[in-house]
Parts: C-alpha cells; sequence; structure tokens
C-alpha cells in the first residue's frame, strides 16, 4: 500500500508500508521502503472508511473497521488445516484462500461449524431400520433393534427384510404376567390386563400384575344402599348378591334389577299388582309344570295322577284367592276365567239380606247360605268357588277306595272361605255339576271330596310312598247325591272342601269270606307240612352221598313266606312295622325262587352223570357255593332296590304290606321270578333231553327203569309245583282260578313233602322205625339201583 503525505517540512517521500487494521477506527502501518527499524510501526486513524482505504484483500465493514477478505490473514493467507478445522472424522487439505475437507464415511461437511465434519444422522430417515424397530444413531452409523414387544424372527442376527420383528404374545408366554382374576389380551408390541367384573387392581395408576394383582371388591361396602331399600346385600368373590330379608320379597319378581328392585313385603306387592293376574300367573305356572295345564302334554290313558302335588296347588290356591277378596262392606262380585283358572266370588255385607247365594264356574253351580258364615264376622262373609283346568288328572279317581272302575265326571273344584271365622255349615251347601261325558249305564254317581292327612302330624314324617296308606284320597263322607239323571248330579255336602263328581262303574264283586277261610286253612296245612319237610330233611337217615341243602332252604324260604303272608295285613297302620315285613317278604319270596333254580340245576346235573353212567361221588354243587347263590342274590336285588327306591317297601292301596307300584317298583319282584322261571323251563327241557337216551336205552331192568321213571316223575311234578303254581296267580277271572290258586300255592309244602319224603323209601323206613318206636337194626345191606330216589342212589352200575 503506498501513502503520500507531508513529512512535517521535509519534502514530499513516497513510502510503501503494511497496514494493520485495528478496533476504533484506528489502523497500524509499516512502512516497508522507510529506513527505520523494521519493526516500527505507526498508528493513525480515519474519520470514515472507503473500500479503497483498506486496500486488497481487505474490505471495510460497517463500524469503520478494514477486515481481511476470508481465507486470509494479516500479514499473510490462513492455514485453516493447522487448526483441524475438519476435525478427526475428515481429511481437511488447505488452499488459498480456503480449505476442503474429505469427511470419513457417515460424515458430512457442514457449513459454519466447527469441526466442519459433522455426523450424519441415518435415523433422521425413516427407511434407515424395518418397521417395528427403532433406530439409534451412533457417530458414523445407526443400529436397529425390536421394538419392546418384538423378537426378531432369528435372535442374533441383525435386522434385515429377511429377518424381521415379529410380535411377542406376552399373555401366551407368560401365563401369569396379569397375576390371578385378570383377562391378558395381547396386542401388537404390548398386553393389556383386564380385572375380571367384580374385581379392581390395588394400584390403578399401575397394570395388573402378581405385584399389583386384582382384588375382590366388595361391592356392599364400596356402594351404600346398593340393593335398594329394606335389602340385604351379600358380597362373594368378584359379585354380589341382592336378596329380601324374611317376610320381604323383590319388587320386580324372581329376578333382580340393580338399581330397580327393591324389597317389598308381601301386602305391599299385592296392592301394587292386579290381584288376578298374580293369582292366574301363579295358578297356571303350577300346572304347566306339574304336566297337566293347557299347554302341556296330553295325560295318557294309563297316568295315575299325583295327589301330593294336587294337594300343593290347593294349599297355594288357599292363599292365593284370599287376595282378591274386597275389603268394602257391600255385596260384591268378581268372576276370573282364562284358559287355567275359572273363579268366582261373592262378598256380602252386614246390610245385605239375601241369604242364599249362587256361584258357578264352567259346569258346576253352588247354592250356599252364606249370611249364617258373617254371623261371627261382623255381618260379612266371602265365598270363592274355583276350579283348575286338570286338576281333575292330578286328584285321579283311583284314590277313591273302592273295588270299581271309576272315571271322573266333572272338573276338581274348591269352595274357599277366605277370612271367615266360622265355617260350620247351619245347613248342605248344594252343587249341580253338569256330566263332562255320557254316564254309563251300571255306574253309580259318587259325591266326594279330597282329604289330605299328610300335615296332620298324627303319622310322623310323610313321604311318597305313604300316599297309598290313605293318607290323601277323595271319601264320601259328609257327601251325598240328592238328585241324578243323565245329565247332571246334584250333590250336598255337610262341609266345604274341594269337590268332584266319581262314577263307580260296575257292580262290585261281593265279599266271600269263605275264600278267606279257605286261604287261611290251605296255608296252615301247607306249613305243617313244610314244618315236616324240614324235619324230614333234617332228622332222617339220609345217603351220605345226598345234599339236600338246597331242598332244605327251599321249604324254609316257602314256609317263612306263607307265614307271613299271613299276617302281612295286620302292621298296615305301622309304617315301620310295614316297611320291615315287606322287605322280608320280597328277601323270602326271591330267595324262594333261588333255591327252586338251585334245586332244578341239582336234578340237572344227576341226569347229566346219569346219562354218562358214571359213578356218583357226591352229587350237585358244594354248601359254600349254595349259600353264596341262595341268600347273596336275593340280598343283593333287595339291597339295589331299598337304595334305589325306599320308598317302594310298605302299605299297599290293598292294605298289605307289599311292594308298591309306584314307579315300578313291583318290577323288583316280577322281574327276578320271570328269569327264574325261564331258567326253571330251560333246565327242565334239557333234563327230559338229556334222560332221552336213558329212557330209549332201557331194557329189561325192571329196577333201572322204576328208577328212571321215578326220576323223570319228580322232575316234572317238581317243575309244576316250583313255577307252573304262581302262573295261576294271574288268571283271577272267577271262582275256580281264584280257589285253583289258593289250594295250589298254598299247597307247595305238602307237595315237597309228598314227592321227597313219602315216596324215598330211606324215609318211610325211618317214619314206620319212629311211628312204631322200635329201634331196630339198620339193614347192613340195602341193594344198590342205577339211581336212588329223587337223587338217592349211592353210586351207578357200570354198563358192560
Amino acid at each position: 500500500m503506498t501513502v503520500i503525505g507531508d513529512a512535517g517540512g521535509c519534502g514530499n517521500i513516497i513510502e510503501s508500508i503494511q497496514v494493520a487494521y485495528c478496533p476504533g477506527g484506528f489502523y497500524v502501518y509499516k512502512p516497508l521502503s522507510h529506513d527505520s527499524n523494521d519493526n516500527m510501526g505507526y498508528v493513525t486513524y480515519h474519520y470514515e472508511c472507503k473500500p479503497d482505504i483498506c486496500g486488497p484483500l481487505a474490505e471495510c465493514d460497517s463500524e469503520g473497521f478494514c477486515r481481511c477478505v476470508s481465507g486470509y490473514q494479516f500479514p499473510s493467507d490462513i492455514d485453516e488445516c493447522i487448526n483441524s478445522t475438519c476435525g478427526v472424522n475428515g481429511t481437511c487439505t488447505n488452499r488459498e484462500g480456503g480449505f476442503d475437507c474429505a469427511c470419513d464415511e457417515g460424515y458430512e461437511v457442514v457449513p459454519d461449524s466447527n469441526p466442519a465434519c459433522q455426523d450424519i444422522d441415518e435415523c433422521l430417515d425413516s427407511n434407515s431400520c424395518i418397521p417395528d424397530s427403532a433406530c439409534t444413531n451412533t457417530p458414523g452409523a445407526h443400529t436397529c433393534a425390536c421394538l419392546p414387544g418384538y423378537v426378531p424372527t432369528t435372535p442374533g442376527l441383525e435386522l434385515s427384510d429377511q429377518n424381521i420383528c415379529l410380535d411377542v404374545d406376552e399373555c401366551l408366554e407368560d401365563a401369569n404376567v396379569c397375576g390371578p382374576n385378570v383377562i391378558c389380551e395381547n396386542t401388537l408390541g404390548s398386553y393389556n390386563c383386564t380385572c375380571f367384573p367384580g374385581y379392581g387392581l390395588s394400584n390403578p395408576d399401575m397394570i395388573a400384575s402378581v405385584a399389583n394383582p386384582c382384588t375382590d371388591i366388595d361391592e356392599c361396602s364400596v356402594t351404600a344402599g346398593l340393593c335398594g331399600k329394606q335389602s340385604v346385600c351379600t358380597n362373594s368373590l368378584g359379585t354380589y348378591y341382592c336378596s329380601c330379608p324374611a317376610g320381604f320379597y323383590p319388587s320386580t319378581g324372581i329376578l333382580w334389577e340393580t338399581g330397580v328392585s327393591f324389597c317389598q313385603s308381601l301386602e305391599e306387592i299385592l296392592n301394587e299388582t292386579m290381584p288376578p293376574v298374580i293369582m292366574t300367573n301363579v295358578f297356571s305356572a303350577a300346572m304347566e309344570v306339574s304336566g297337566v295345564g293347557p299347554h302341556a302334554m296330553p295325560v295318557t290313558m294309563d297316568y295315575e295322577g299325583d295327589g301330593e302335588t294336587g294337594s300343593l296347588i290347593l294349599e297355594i290356591g288357599d292363599h292365593l284367592t284370599s287376595i282378591i277378596e274386597p275389603s268394602i262392606q257391600n255385596q260384591t262380585t268378581r268372576t276370573v276365567n282364562t284358559s287355567t283358572v275359572a273363579l268366582s266370588m261373592q262378598t256380602i255385607g252386614p246390610r245385605d239380606h239375601e241369604k242364599n247365594v249362587n256361584l258357578s264356574v264352567k259346569q258346576q253351580t253352588m247354592e250356599i247360605n252364606l249370611s249364617n258364615l258373617g254371623t261371627d264376622n261382623n255381618g260379612s262373609a266371602t265365598v270363592i268357588l274355583l276350579t283348575l283346568n286338570g286338576m281333575e288328572n292330578l286328584l285321579h279317581p283311583k284314590y277313591l277306595m273302592t273295588e270299581l272302575r271309576t272315571e271322573m265326571f266333572s272338573d276338581a273344584f274348591s269352595v274357599i272361605l277366605p277370612r271367615v271365622k266360622n265355617t260350620n255349615l247351619t245347613e248342605p251347601v248344594n252343587f249341580t255339576i253338569n256330566h263332562t261325558k255320557d254316564v254309563p249305564k251300571t255306574s253309580t254317581a259318587t259325591c266326594v271330596f279330597w282329604v289330605d292327612k299328610s300335615n296332620t302330624g298324627e303319622d310322623g314324617d310323610v313321604d311318597e310312598g305313604r300316599m297309598e296308606t290313605n293318607l290323601r284320597f277323595w271319601s264320601e263322607e259328609g257327601c251325598w247325591v240328592s238328585f241324578f239323571d243323565e245329565n247332571k248330579t246334584v250333590c250336598s255336602c255337610s262341609h266345604l272342601s274341594t269337590f268332584a263328581l266319581i262314577m263307580q262303574i260296575g257292580e262290585p264283586p261281593p265279599e266271600n269270606g269263605f275264600l278267606e277261610w279257605l286261604n287261611r286253612v290251605c296255608v296252615i296245612v301247607g306249613l305243617f307240612f313244610f314244618a315236616l319237610a324240614i324235619l324230614t330233611f333234617l332228622l332222617s337217615s339220609w345217603n351220605p352221598k345226598i345234599n339236600n341243602t338246597a331242598r332244605l332252604h327251599l321249604c324254609i324260604s316257602l314256609g317263612l313266606s306263607h307265614l307271613l303272608l299271613l299276617w302281612n295285613d295286620k302292621y298296615v297302620e305301622h309304617d315301620l312295622s310295614c316297611t320291615v315285613m315287606a322287605g322280608i317278604l320280597h328277601f323270602l319270596v326271591v330267595a324262594s325262587f333261588v333255591w327252586m333254580l338251585l334245586e332244578a340245576m341239582q336234578l340237572y346235573l344227576l341226569v347229566r352223570r346219569l346219562s354218562k353212567v358214571q359213578v356218583i361221588q357226591r352229587d350237585g354243587l358244594p354248601k359254600p357255593l349254595l349259600y353264596l347263590i341262595g341268600y347273596g342274590v336275593p340280598f343283593v336285588i333287595v339291597g339295589i332296590s331299598a337304595l334305589v327306591y325306599s320308598d317302594g317297601y310298605g302299605a299297599t292301596k290293598a292294605e298289605v304290606c307289599w311292594l308298591s307300584r309306584r314307579r315300578s317298583f313291583n318290577w323288583a319282584l316280577t322281574g327276578p321270578v320271570i328269569a327264574v322261571l325261564g331258567l326253571n323251563w330251560i333246565l327242565f327241557c334239557v333234563t327230559l333231553w338229556n334222560l332221552r337216551p336213558t329212557l330209549a336205552n332201557m331194557k329189561s331192568d325192571v329196577s333201572q327203569s322204576t328208577d328212571t321213571r321215578l326220576i323223570v316223575f319228580k322232575i316234572v311234578a317238581q317243575f309244576v309245583i316250583l313255577g307252573c303254581t304262581w302262573v295261576l296267580g294271574l288268571y283271577q277271572i272267577n271262582l275256580f282260578f281264584q280257589v285253583l290258586f289258593i289250594i295250589l300255592n298254598s299247597q307247595q309244602g305238602t307237595f315237597l313233602f309228598i314227592v321227597h319224603c313219602v315216596l324215598n323209601k330211606e324215609v318211610r323206613e325211618d317214619y314206620i322205625r319212629w311211628l312204631t318206636c322200635t329201634c331196630k337194626k339198620d339193614i347192613t345191606e340195602k341193594d344198590t339201583t342205577l339211581v336212588s330216589e329223587d337223587q338217592d342212589q349211592p353210586e351207578k352200575r357200570t354198563k358192560e
């Protein structure tokens, strides 16, 4: 830079100077061609900075300073690379007036930054990592990792399009991840834990887990009055229950509606609801459930009714009908007619002077003196005539104790006097009943009322089996027929109850005292011979090779059963005694048939040995096996029967202690008897078939022929005695068959005595010895025959 100036009196000189710009408008210059010290500089000040003042490679700024242009410094070019301008992650190359940076991979030049090479943030690019992963920037690079709740397809390898991130089902991997009482729901990358209804978190700000489990919420404590007024709230795990105290009922019926239901007394409910609707709905439900309502399946012809259910519905009716009784004091009539209920009600007050009241429902009309009933009730009285569709099926005519066939010829209708203290009738009440079907010519009209003694407490606890012991029945007492024709019947009764018209069809069989006398005489005779047979089997000198076990216990079982049958009508009034008597009889009768089968088996085994012409060492089955079968099988049958239906033993409609016909319980005896008779018949046929070759091969041996024929006779006789006599019990159609059955069945002991004792040679000799009281020596040698009488041969002769 050349400066021209006044040297203070000296001549003009030309100087070459080096100018340095200083703050505040000053600048320093150093002459380059001056003779003075090279280190000397001069300071001057300019008031206005002009471009031409600063010289080349310099510029004047707004503050009046001269500054070197970029890349230059005073006094020469700046080497920017000396100060690591590009940084450690780049290579710097200086050039005049500037520099160049070659940044490493993952770095880029950022103008005006220090250092110039700055890291590239690859995570700013959304495509740097695969979906469901997180990008983490690192110096010069980046990493990708699956988001929480995801795992790579192949752990340990770098994520790529082939090694993607998959969702983790936390609920499946750890069943207890949410803790107890919770629903775990998997979501993409996470999971949700929702407590079961009625459960809540201990810490609501945290997710459910084992450390923060869902516990039961005591709704009853959390929300006061949750169930409503006068209600009882009961907490339970996960829920709560609303109920009413004794004497109160939900206002909404059976189903409790939270926030709606509350508890009311029965009186409150009845005051708010239409009584006829309540009564109709209750009766309809009761009749449908019992199977005899208008929408139930049609009742079959063999339906025998259900007196217990009928009595219960009638008892409900007594309470329900009182709710429609008006509380007014003037005469009021009300009727209800639905498919289930037909009701007519008449109420009189103290100012009413009408004496007789007539009420009608369906085909029944009642005439009653109601004013007399109101004398002890402030002159007011109410009478209700009610009939329920299907009640005649529950209160079946079979409950009328008669030997005739019975049919119902009217609906069962009830007369109810609600809230009347005095129910004694001063004059009979009359019912006009129109017949529901044509009346047979041989029928007899019977006006009956329903009696239920099950709740009187006279006989203790009453069970289902006792229904057949006259606890529930139709009775004629206090009712009679006042008028009868083919279309209607007028019944008069001296009391009020549930009534019906039952026709008894046919003439009752005359009581035959002769049959009763004959039965007792024959049974006593049979018992005498049973006793003789038992003593004979025990005391007579039988051949030691003969097994009398089966026939001995057959006689014992039959004899005891016949003896008890003489007395099984004496304990009808004693429940426990009658039940025990029926059970013992069941056991003895079944045991008798089982011993019959065993005796038939004994005969079969004997005949089989006879056909093989072998020496008999000991005939029949061993005694332990006989005892096990003879008494074990009946014990099992009776035990199972008692376990299945213990009420099946007791008094029957025939007033004897025997097996009930309810629930087909009588098959506990009928089934085994049929099975034994069938097996007896099979053994009988097989035995005769096995005897056929023996009979065909009999030659001139008179002894062998006689013995074999005797065995055949005893086989046939025993089959008739043990099986066929019982078949006659199915044909009691006239006096002849009745007498025949009594004689043959009661004389089983006599027949057994004749066949097994009288026709036995050894026994006859014992009888003669006992009767003559002579103790002669036993015959030392007895003729051996092919077959002893009734399995009494010691051994068989071998055919040559």
